[in-house]
């Protein structure tokens, strides 16, 4: 299910960069100025009944083809065709958002339809040619071939100035920032089938409804219709972009057909290497990702933490769970030496928290790792899995919150993991030697003499030389461990800080594996 994203991924910041400045235009004539679209009623429930009407009938993809000068765009091509940002939607209206527009191409074929709500009435945003600027004009076709996505602006980082800060393009992928950030993982509307071997159905946002927000609103309301062979949907997303970017996300699912392993608020990052995963990478950094770990808070207050690795072989982890509190994936390291990248400035890519707004039931966050030889690859996925399978015919609703920003939301009182790193015991046994940070408000709400210990846990091997001292440069402490496989394949690992009265930490948790 990997796509190439380490280019793409920039497509929202970069396209919009490139078309700041002059860039050849096409001499054909435009078409003649289209007819007004005609507005017709919209309300809370059109989505939704378009979605369940459409469950109904199979499934028919949204239209691909294209005329032959934008047919086979490659990469450069595509991102040399940029939106002109003086024919924003909202442009000129004193709004504090305005909209632009992806052309159709390259990996993005599909024609999305795209609508403005006002006043309870919707119509067709138009399509021209000249909204585009082209690097290469012969790219310039005057046929209707609509669009391919859409991104949202916001003044986020200096008053009076939009900036991009989210954007919705190909299948149900979207992705947002924070104020001072730059992008990174991405979100998807529904995922069936991710790590399956049989392969991953990648549900579509066909069409979306942008409400025009009032003067003065610091909040944006879109709507979008999720299609694919299995399943229909309508979303709402009131978005709220700033020092952290909020999506309150309200959700109706329309099976087309069962569905045992359907995929909710799924999350899709990547993870190349870091100190607990780089014998296999020769590289000079210290480490490359998007997100370095699982987060979970569970549905009894516990706080779970999973490092994540880019294993040998496709890794799927289940964690079972009745109503979480929350689950993301995380980017805790904030320093620029922890990746000393200069151009992709991983230290500024945002963490994305779900919290489900209602009691979602029982089931399992899934974690699905795959291996990737680069980082160009998007190659982690998380998802919160129903128990039950969705049935066909029925309606299903879920609703919450992502959070784009630099950690979680809410805070906590918990130790937390600082860093996990790995390397090779000394002796002949194959030990493994774990290296575990603590960091946090934990350790300044006790006195200084306070003895801490480990919790250790191993479903397979051995754990010895269990060693805890203070980490004075980080304010906190350091945990270290060495692992003895034995003939294990692979293990689970566990570990907690404790005081005298029990847990004070977040859990570790590790998969490792021979």
């Amino acid at each position: 299910m990997t796509m190439l994203r380490r280019d793409l991924v920039k497509l929202g910041a970069g396209l919009s960069l490139l078309g700041t400045g002059w860039v050849a235009r096409a001499q054909t004539p435009s078409p003649a100025s289209p007819t007004p679209p005609k507005a017709t009623p919209f309300s809370e429930d059109t989505v939704r009944n378009i979605a369940r009407n459409l469950a109904r009938s199979a499934y028919s993809p949204p239209p691909q083809s294209l005329p032959a000068p934008m047919s086979s765009l490659n990469f450069d091509q595509y991102k040399g065709i940029t939106y002109n940002s003086d024919k924003a939607l909202w442009r000129g209206q004193n709004l504090a958002f305005e909209v632009e527009f992806f052309p159709r191409g390259f990996l993005y074929r599909p024609r999305i339809e795209m609508h403005e709500v006002v006043d309870g009435q919707t119509s067709t945003v138009p399509y021209d040619p000249d909204l585009f600027n082209y690097a290469d004009p012969l790219l310039r076709t005057t046929d209707d071939v609509g669009f391919g996505g859409l991104r949202l602006r916001y003044a986020i980082n200096t008053p009076g100035v939009k900036e991009e800060f989210a954007v919705f393009l190909g299948a149900s992928y979207f992705r947002a920032i924070a104020k001072g950030q730059t992008y990174g993982l991405s979100a998807r509307g529904f995922s069936n089938g991710t790590g399956d071997p049989r392969g991953e159905e990648f549900a579509l946002f066909r069409s979306f409804w942008l409400e025009r927000p009032a003067p003065g609103a610091d909040s944006l309301v879109v709507h979008a219709l999720l299609d694919s062979p299995s399943v229909t949907g309508a979303f709402r997303f009131t978005i709220r972009p700033g020092d952290a970017t909020v999506f309150d996300v309200q959700s109706s699912l329309f099976p087309r057909q069962d569905m045992g392993e359907a995929g909710l608020a799924p999350l899709t990052g990547m993870f190349y290497f870091d100190t607990n995963d780089h014998t296999r990478v020769n590289d000079w950094r210290p480490a490359a990702h998007d997100c370095e770990a699982l987060q979970i808070w569970t549905g009894t207050a516990l706080q779970l933490y999973r490092p994540l690795v880019n294993p040998t072989d496709l890794q799927f982890s289940a964690f079972a769970d009745d109503g979480p509190q929350g689950f993301g994936l995380m980017q805790r390291k904030r320093a620029f030496a922890d990746y000393q990248d200069l151009a992709l400035n991983y230290e500024k890519r945002p963490s994305a928290w779900i919290e489900p707004i209602g009691h979602w039931g029982k089931g399992a966050i899934d974690l699905v790792e795959i291996p990737t030889p680069n980082e160009v690859n998007d190659n982690i996925v998380t998802f919160w899995r129903p128990e039950r399978p969705l049935k066909a015919g029925q309606q299903y609703d879920y609703t919450y919150r992502i959070t784009w920003g630099w950690d979680t939301p809410a805070p906590t009182h918990l130790a937390r993991i600082g860093a996990t790193r790995i390397g090779a015991a000394q002796g002949s046994d194959n030990a493994q030697l774990f290296v575990i940070d603590f960091t946090g408000e934990a350790f300044a709400e006790r006195p200084a003499n306070t003895h801490f210990h480990l919790l250790p846990q191993a479903t397979q091997g051995t754990i010895r030389n269990v060693v805890v001292e203070a980490n004075p440069p980080i304010h906190g402490w350091r945990a270290m461990f060495e692992f003895v496989p034995g003939d294990a394949k692979a293990a689970e690992l566990q570990v907690q800080l404790a005081d005298d009265q029990g847990p004070i930490s977040e859990k570790w948790m590790y998969r490792w594996t021979a």
